[in-house]
This record gives C-alpha cells, structure tokens and sequence, in this order.
C-alpha cells in the first residue's frame, strides 16, 4: 500500500493531539473543580502533557496499534482503545498521581474516571474519524490493495465476480491470476491477465508488488493447497482461502465485514506486537550480558580449543536464517580441523571426528556460546528452530515440503526440538525434530520461551547434551 508511512504519521499525529488535550482538560478539571482554584497554563503543565504523550504513543506502539494502518476496523479498534485506556490510565494513575496532596479518596476515584473518559473519548473520536475517512475511500475503490488470484476455474470466476460486485468494496485491486492445472485456457482470462503458474508466485508477488493473494481452486485440486502455501511461506502478504461449508461449519471462517465476501485468512502474525517486541528486547539484552557474564569462561574454552588440536578456535559455517536469508554461524570448534573433507555429514555419540574436549563441550552445550554473538547481530533468537546448511534443508524440503515453515521466525540458539531430541545424528531425526519445531510456531509465547530456556539450561546442568 502506498503512503502507507504518511497515513501511520496521521495516526501518531491525532493521538499526541488526543494525549495533550486529555491531560490538559484533565488538569483543568483538578485544579478547577477539585482544588477550586484558577487554572494558568505553566511550563511544568506542557512539560508533563509531552512526556505523557510520548508514554501514550510508546504503549501504543507496543500494542500494535499502528500496524496493517489500512486495515482497521472500527468497531474492534473501540474496543482495542478502551483496553488500552484502561490500562494506561491505571499505570498514570500509580505512577503519577496516587502520591498527590488530596483532601479525600473520593477524589482519587473521580480523578481517575475523569483522565479515563477524557483520553478514551477524544482518542476514539479522532482515530473513528480517520478510520471512517480510510474506510470511505477503500469501499470506493480510491485507495486498494494489490491482489493476486491462485485458481483460473469455476471458484475463481465465481470469486473475481462477487468481489467486482460488492456493494462496497473489500479494497481488492485484482492485477491479475495464476493457473493451477496445466489447461491452456481459462475461465478467468476474459476477465483479469494470466500472469503465470503458482510455481512462479514468488517472483510475480515482488515484481508485481502484490499485497493480497487468495486462492480459489477447484476441490480436485485441493492437495495442491499444502504445495502453494509453501511457495507463499516466506513471503510477506496477506493469504486467504475461499472456504468449502466444512470450514463454515467449523469455525475456521471469522468475518469481519457484513458485506464482504467470506474468506479463511492465513495467520501471518505468530506473536502480539508487544509480545514479539519484547522477546526482540529481551534477545538484545540476554545476549549482551551472557557474552558479559561468560566471557571468562569462553576466554579458557577458545585457550582449551587451541590446545586441544591444531585448527581454528571458532568454527564458522553458513546457515539458512528467517525468510530463507543466510548468514554464518559461529561455534566454538568441538572437532578436528577439515572434519567434513568428505562432504557434509551428521554427527553422532561415536563420531570419531569429534575431539576428546570437544565432547566434554558439546555436553554442557559450550560450544554454542558464540551463537550469543549471531542473537546480538540480529542473526538468530535465544529460541527459536536450529537452522541448517543448505544440503540438508534442500533433503528435508524434499521429504518434508512444510519445512519451510520454520523460515517464518528466527532460528535459535535452543528449541523445542532440541529439548526433546538434542542434536539430530540423520534426516529421519531432523523431521521428527520438526514436528516440535512446528508446534512451537504455531503455539508462539514468551512463557513457551521461557519453558524452553528452563529445560535448556537442566540439560546443561545435567550434561545431558550430545
């Protein structure tokens, strides 16, 4: 979506308008009708109403209030506000203001209803009319999104018409299709431009700066979906699905809109905002101080290394990252220098290649310790998937092509796959180890972190590592 920068800095600009003037007339309201005095506008009061705007924008921020800017609804974003509110002003409220000179406790609770309604009130106001005005010009077909159709039949001209016949639109700019079978024509070419086969939707989606894909395929064509959304996984769009009356019926169909056309949307977001801004947080600082804490330790491992046998003391090899993105990882060198001359290869409780320390290492997981340089970097998270070199993700996706689920997060220094099987010794291992890795996708949380991080570290204690 174009301007989408512009139309976000309009929403950060009616909250610091709606967070000033509610702490102003909040002010007024206490010195006025509470302390019955006259109100004169000081510097201390625009000092403290710019601070509070500034915590109001932060928290927002923190809640994911400015995301999918476009795509609000307004009814939801009431009810998102009115938490909020809540929430904020109770912390304003500890944090600001229980230690004030007042006469009595029923100005306490007035006070507190009075900033509540004052800053919920005239940021619903200014962000409805906004949201109003944005929605206005979607369901006119002012502003859109760039849509793609996966399917070329019978659903996808059934589709592509009830879309083009909304009595308001639901905001798809429908650029064109991809085909599903090998016909060489198609119900949808009379209509939109046959870009292509789904194989190439990568390259279709960025050339053609697509924002919205929707697959209608026919139900003989259904086990091509697992396949397409594949070819979709590490690409940053909105996926949606016509449902059959199966997925009506259960449940699978949440709809937003009266008049729009009932589709199945694919989550993307595997975390709230704040959630995921606070493991992102948390991986900074974890990580800088464990290289602070443990450098003394690394400091006499990397010394053990190098008198343990001749070669380098970090070992660096190339790993698949998030979106499919490489990068190297670091790891304390646990076996003899050119150990993989003859190709890539597992390791395993009796592999010969490794050395006598580098037992000892991988036993108490020491030799992953430079992955906290990877986390620092930006790399890697504390949990998250082991990522893999190349030539086994290419045998994995070949057996398994879900695999690429895993690109959607960060990989990790520990996972849950490794608290249940530890290193893998072959590829067999590796998809029994993805079950876990996808389960813990799917069931994303900073207590499921911290859960991991818990076992990880027993492990540790245990020397229970391979």
């Amino acid at each position: 979506m174009k301007n989408n920068l512009l139309h976000t800095l309009k929403y950060i600009g009616i909250d610091i308008i709606s967070a000033s003037l509610a702490w102003l007339l909040f002010m007024y309201y206490r010195i006025v009708y509470l302390d019955e005095s006259d109100f004169i506008l000081k510097s201390e009061y625009i000092l403290n109403m710019s601070i509070i705007s500034l915590c109001w924008l932060v928290f927002y921020s923190l809640l994911g209030q400015y995301n999918d800017i476009y795509r609000k609804s307004r009814l939801k974003e009431i009810s998102q506000i009115f938490i909020a509110t809540l929430i904020g002003v109770t912390v304003i409220f500890f944090a600001v203001l229980l230690d004030d000179f007042i006469i009595n406790y029923k100005q306490y609770y007035t006070s507190f209803i009075a900033l509540f309604c004052f800053q919920f009130v005239i940021t619903s106001f200014f962000r409805f009319l906004l949201t109003t005005k944005t929605a206005l010009r979607i369901h006119n077909k002012i502003i859109g999104f760039n849509t793609l159709i996966i399917g070329s039949n019978e659903k996808a001209e059934l589709l592509f018409k009830e879309l083009e016949s909304e009595q308001k639109s639901s905001g798809h700019t429908i650029l064109g299709f991809l085909n599903v079978d090998s016909k060489k024509s198609h119900l949808l070419d009379q209509y939109i431009p046959h870009l292509g086969s789904f194989e190439q939707a990568k390259h279709i989606i960025k050339d053609k700066a697509i924002e919205d894909v929707i697959i209608a395929i026919e139900s003989s064509e259904h086990h091509k979906i697992e396949r397409i959304l594949n070819e979709l996984e590490t690409i940053n769009v909105y996926v949606k699905i016509i449902p059959d009356m199966y997925d009506i019926l259960s449940g699978s169909v949440k709809m937003n809109s009266i008049l729009g056309t009932p589709l199945i949307e694919i989550k993307h977001k595997l975390l709230p905002q704040w959630e995921f801004l606070v493991k992102r947080f948390l991986d900074y600082l974890l990580s800088l101080l464990a290289i602070i804490l443990l450098s003394p330790f690394m400091t006499l491992t990397a010394i053990a290394v190098k008198l343990s046998s001749s070669g380098s003391i970090i070992y660096k090899q190339e790993r698949i990252g998030q979106y499919g993105k490489k990068f190297n990882i670091y790891k304390f060198r646990s076996m003899y220098e050119d150990a993989e001359k003859e190709g890539p290869k597992l390791s395993s409780k009796t592999d010969s290649r490794i050395t006598p320390w580098g037992r000892v290492m991988r036993r108490i997981r020491l030799d992953e310790t430079p992955q906290f340089f990877n986390v620092l970097f930006g790399h890697m998270s504390f949990v998250g998937p082991r990522p893999e070199r190349d030539f086994f993700a290419n045998q994995l996706i070949k057996m398994a092509p879900h695999y690429k689920y895993i690109y959607r997060v960060k990989p990790g220094i520990t996972s849950w796959g490794m608290v249940k099987f530890g290193y893998a010794e072959n590829v067999d291992e590796m998809l029994e180890r993805l079950k876990y890795d996808i389960l813990y996708i799917e069931n994303m949380s900073l207590l499921i972190d911290l859960k991991i991080m818990i076992h990880t570290v027993l492990i540790i204690l245990q020397g229970r590592g391979k």
